[in-house]
């Protein structure tokens, strides 16, 4: 019998990869997995042929290995077992037809997408707020709206907040959810049944659509067609439609009427979230899933993961299923055995006293010039002691020759600021995360 432990854990994971990916995909790769047994060195599942086990490592290997145990080469530890095939007592008959008929590719809705779950920070308020006018008056405001930022940042999930707001408030209202991907099989189904204009007829019926990743469309010139009239025949009837990317339209390689089309509105970007909304995406996930993070804790993850909100996310996975099979409590030292191989990576690029500068007089409100000169004012010099010691922190130049770009200041000066911060680093938590904000921003 398994333990209820692992059966909970392997529960979670497709719980995680049905909201990632579409009803139809779930259903045909995932559905039919069974697990079969757990040990400490790994799990056993059954899939019903050689090419799901396939399709799993090539595309959920990172996935898995948030879950479930790893093995000394940090893949996932699972054996496959491929079931029998059942025998077949009848000729298959008319069912092939049925699979030509084309279907609308829709996205449902991720309940837990909502506005009332989006973290809100300096980083998105700006776009949450778009997002939010755009839910309250349907194609009377920012129409349409382009959201883009880099991977595992929010897109989706305001994309799927404004669907869930507008069912909610504006139910005559008819609201369809796609993928870029989805559009573009739907199109292919309807070409091949010769029923194109049936699909036309439909997406043109719709008063707000929801197009998620455009950048699929790219090099893709008879699918953007389609899709620029559609959006055109919308646009014109005063629909609404909101469209994701990674990229904003200018650096996409789509035609220039499609671009000015998407550029019609409002354009605006998710950016990274600063450490305070990390800490408190993080909380409010670890409660989700009943798992609390003390507030230590969720900032030492918090400054060492930044890329992205997924990442988070599957921070929280991995550890909430590492203490619960383990039966841990959580630590800062479960959470670096944990998690230390997702931590950002030291950066590449050459750091100078200039770039130093610039952080700390961004993070200060300090002038640069203020930093360089000779003012005794606390405002002035205490920035000017960090910029220092993170100088000597970051920089293997001598001494000497990093001091002089503080206008003119001595090494003895230098080693003094350093020893200073040092201490008051130590004793302060307040001041220890506005240096190690300042130090990510630099490193960026």
């Amino acid at each position: 019998m398994l333990a209820a432990t692992a059966q909970d854990v392997w529960t979670e994971f497709l719980a995680f990869i049905e909201e990632r990916c579409g009803k139809v995909e779930f259903e045909n790769w995932f559905a039919p997995i069974k697990l079969l047994q757990s040990t400490d060195e790994g799990i056993q599942i059954e899939v019903p042929n050689i090419f799901v086990r396939e399709y799993l490592l090539d595309n959920y290997r990172e996935d898995l290995a948030l879950y479930l145990p790893t093995n000394a080469n940090g893949d996932p530890a699972i054996t496959f077992v491929v079931a029998e095939a059942p025998r077949e007592n009848h000729t298959p008959t008319q069912p092939a037809k049925k699979e030509e008929r084309p279907v609308h590719h829709e996205v449902k809705l991720n309940h837990h997408y909502t506005f009332e779950s989006f973290i809100e920070g300096p980083s998105n308020q700006f776009i949450k707020s778009a997002a939010l006018g755009v839910a309250n008056r349907p194609g009377k405001s920012y129409n349409p709206l382009f959201i883009h930022g880099g991977v595992g940042l929010g897109k989706t999930h305001l994309l799927h907040g404004i669907g869930h707001y507008v069912r909610d408030y504006h139910k005559g209202m008819k609201v369809h959810c796609i993928t870029t991907e989805g559009f573009i099989n739907e199109l292919v189904s309807h070409l091949k049944s010769k029923t194109i204009d049936k699909m036309k007829r439909f997406y043109r019926s719709l008063d707000v659509l929801l197009v998620d990743d455009i950048q699929f469309l790219q090099n893709r010139l008879n699918f953007e067609e389609e899709f620029c009239a559609t959006f055109e025949a919308l646009i014109n009837q005063g629909k609404q439609i909101v469209v994701t990317s990674d990229k904003p339209p200018g650096q996409l390689k789509l035609s220039e009427r499609m671009i000015a089309r998407m550029e019609w509105g409002l354009v605006a970007q998710v950016g990274i979230p600063d450490l305070e909304t990390r800490v408190a995406i993080l909380q409010f996930k670890a409660e989700q899933k009943g798992f609390r993070i003390p507030s230590k804790i969720g900032f030492f993850i918090a400054e060492h993961i930044y890329n992205n909100v997924r990442q988070l996310e599957g921070a929280i996975n991995r550890l909430g299923a590492y203490c619960r099979l383990m039966h841990l409590d959580l630590t800062q030292e479960v959470v670096e055995s944990t998690l230390g191989e997702m931590f950002q990576a030291a950066p590449s690029q050459k750091i100078t006293v200039e770039t130093i500068l610039q952080a700390v007089s961004s993070m200060y409100d300090v002038r640069v010039a203020d930093l360089k000169g000779t003012s005794r004012e606390k405002r002035v010099a205490f920035p000017r002691q960090i910029a220092m010691y993170l100088a000597k922190e970051l920089i293997g130049d001598s001494l000497m020759k990093i001091a002089s770009n503080f206008g003119g200041k001595t090494h003895s000066t230098l080693l003094h600021a350093w020893k200073k911060v040092s201490s008051q680093i130590e004793a302060d938590e307040t001041l220890r995360r506005q240096v190690q904000m300042t130090k990510q921003n630099i490193e960026v």
